[in-house]
């Protein structure tokens, strides 16, 4: 797909795919020509990155959340690392896996 296509699919602008690239947020391919083509998959991917944005977290944070995305993976470094980064997150995230909760009868 070109930029074009991507942008208007996922509901953001070519600069912002651009910027996110800078990022090391998202990967192209490059035409003979030079024009960026993404997978299918990248407006998926964007607007997850917009939602993460949205959620207040750094480009930074963003890029260190994604392999975990892309495997299906987690760790505790990585609740940690929500825990630190993300506005108003839970303490919760920290003490991850959750603890189980004794039944109210």
């Amino acid at each position: 797909m070109r930029i074009g296509d991507v942008a208007h699919r996922a509901g953001v602008s070519a600069r912002a795919l651009r910027y996110y690239e800078e990022q090391g947020l998202l990967t192209s391919e490059r035409t003979a020509s030079g024009q960026r083509t993404y997978a299918e998959s990248a407006v998926e991917k964007v607007q997850l990155i917009q939602q993460f944005f949205a959620a207040g977290l750094a480009s930074r944070t963003i890029a260190q959340l994604l392999p975990c995305v892309d495997t299906g993976t987690s760790s505790p470094e990585v609740f940690d690392l929500l825990g630190q980064n993300a506005p108003g997150s839970p303490r919760r995230w920290r003490r991850w896996p959750p603890r189980a909760t004794p039944s109210i009868e």
